[in-house]
């Protein structure tokens, strides 16, 4: 790589300090026209897409994340006033919850309960842990169905104390069972407590959802909505992720201004100075648009820890496909994974530096140590000159041993620098999906895991009711009408938390089970 390379590969807008810095991914300048099609092509359907176009055909829908910071893009008044509507209802509510004026029956509210999964947990957590330091209310969070965590969360909440929590709970539909479960798990705790739930919770849902309607029976403090044309993934600016970051007294109109920034200048058709096309070119070129290597993503600074986890679920949901929009079996994707920068160093740097080249990383670079001074811990150095030492110095030893990579860097992790790289990404996932033609916003995987879950659940209470006094094998309990295996882990799930007796014979198929 050359100074001249650098200089060549870097896009910059200074005016917000941001920079994508390609020059050690090595891309020849006929990839780019090689792609000039297909590049055009990406442009004309973000474009439709902001238009109010059916961008998810397979659900017959409309994408708009895009106007949740900017609603006048939205193509009817209608949708218009479905955005800022709720933007200046939760910011009264969070108000008043701050003032006192919306209590819980024993006093002011004190904490946070965010009951949700996958990106509306997900982008709440990463707001949280990015810019939520010091946040007028703490957030704790449901985000798995899993009991024994949801006891570890409770005991957090206890020394506050449950009255004083007040409860967010997330699911467009309302018939997620994680989320689902998450509530009636939290209620349960509630009432243990001798505290009425309903006047410690808030609902963010569809309207006239099963959420809704429990929300409306069970007298909710307030219901918040969501639309159908914001997909989980991308709803962390929308009510999912504003309601709780209005709630810890977090900055959201900074974080809404900084993704509106980002999207100014990424809607613009010139390749050279657009950063989420760049992004989403450099991911075809270092995956060959096959998705033949995964992005390692390294952000250097403790706050952004969850950033690479939000990327993941963003990224592959969006562009891990079987098939292309015109049917055809394409079985695309982008594997992510990552934590931090330097704390990876004692860990796969080493694999990613000396073993397989499956891969290419994504610094995050924040160039800012701190607030304030601070000591030297060598003559003349600081913490903060480790970090960036350590950032630079990875950085080229990858390249020296052929490993490729790119730089984001902005100046400090603030609302409006968080909107930035969230609408970034955003827009680099829609652009790479239209690249390789795909659709980026269903999620069939997703649904076909569901409906396997639900298909192991209706087994599991069968298999229940057909415990006996007399212990049994999972063959004979199973008979001819089901798969031994399948009801064999069905019994050990039973064993293992009390509603059966197993006796270990030398196989599994020898073991028995009884009521």
């Amino acid at each position: 790589m050359s100074w001249q390379t650098y200089n060549q590969s870097l896009v910059r807008y200074p005016q917000f300090g941001f920079s994508l810095d390609l020059s050690l991914m090595d891309i020849e300048l006929e990839f780019y026209s090689k792609m000039d099609g297909r590049i055009q092509k990406a442009f004309a359907d973000i474009q439709a897409l902001e238009g109010g176009a059916i961008a998810n055909p397979d659900e017959g829908r409309m994408v708009g994340h895009y106007w949740l910071r900017n609603a006048d893009l939205a193509p009817t008044p209608e949708l218009k006033q479905a955005i800022t509507g709720p933007l200046a209802d939760l910011k009264a509510f969070a108000a008043k919850v701050h003032s006192g004026e919306v209590k819980s029956p024993n006093g002011n509210f004190q904490q946070l309960l965010l009951i949700g999964i996958g990106g509306s947990a997900l982008g709440p957590q990463l707001v949280a842990e990015a810019i939520g330091q010091g946040a007028k209310l703490p957030i704790f969070f449901f985000d798995n169905t899993d009991p024994a965590g949801m006891d570890a969360v409770i005991e957090k909440l206890k020394p506050a104390g449950l009255d004083k929590t007040l409860v967010l709970v997330i699911s467009k539909s309302g018939g997620t069972p994680e989320t689902r479960n998450g509530m009636l798990e939290a209620k349960a705790a509630w009432e243990k407590a001798g505290l009425d739930f309903g006047k410690h919770t808030v609902a963010v849902t569809g309207t006239g959802s099963k959420l809704d309607q429990f929300a409306s029976a069970q007298g909710f403090i307030a219901r918040f909505p969501m639309e159908d044309w914001v997909g989980g993934r991308t709803s962390v600016l929308s009510t999912v992720g504003l309601v709780p970051a209005a709630l810890q007294g977090i900055d959201i109109d900074e974080l809404l201004a900084g993704a509106a920034a980002m999207d100014v200048e990424t809607r613009k058709a010139e390749l050279k100075t657009n950063a989420a096309m760049q992004l989403a070119l450099a991911w075809h070129h270092g995956s060959n648009g096959k998705g033949e290597k995964d992005m390692v993503v390294l952000p250097y600074k403790d706050s952004l820890v969850l950033f690479s986890k939000y990327l993941q679920q963003l990224i592959m949901e969006s562009l891990g496909k079987e098939l292309d929009l015109d049917g055809k079996v394409v079985n695309q994707g982008l594997a992510v994974y990552g934590n931090k920068g330097s704390t990876d160093q004692h860990a796969y740097i080493q694999q990613l530096r000396d073993g397989v080249n499956n891969f290419f990383a994504a610094f995050i670079e924040v160039r800012k140590g701190r607030e304030g001074a601070s000591i030297e811990v060598d003559p003349g150095t600081t913490t903060a000159d480790y970090l960036q030492g350590f950032m630079r110095g990875t950085r080229k030893a990858l390249h020296a041993a052929g490993r490729k990579s790119l730089t984001i860097s902005i100046p400090e992790v603030t609302p409006f620098q968080l909107g930035l790289l969230i609408a970034l990404f955003e827009r680099a996932v829609s652009f790479y999906a239209s690249l390789v033609n795909i659709n980026a916003y269903h999620q069939p995987g997703v649904e076909a895991g569901k409906k396997a879950a639900g298909v192991f659940l209706d087994l599991l209470t069968t298999v229940r009711g057909q415990l006996t006094a007399e212990a049994r094998t999972a063959g004979q309990i199973a008979g001819t009408d089901a798969d031994p295996e399948d009801v064999y882990h069905c019994l050990t799930h039973l064993a293992a938390n009390g509603g059966a007796k197993v006796t270990l014979g030398q196989t599994p198929a020898e073991d028995t089970f009884s009521r």
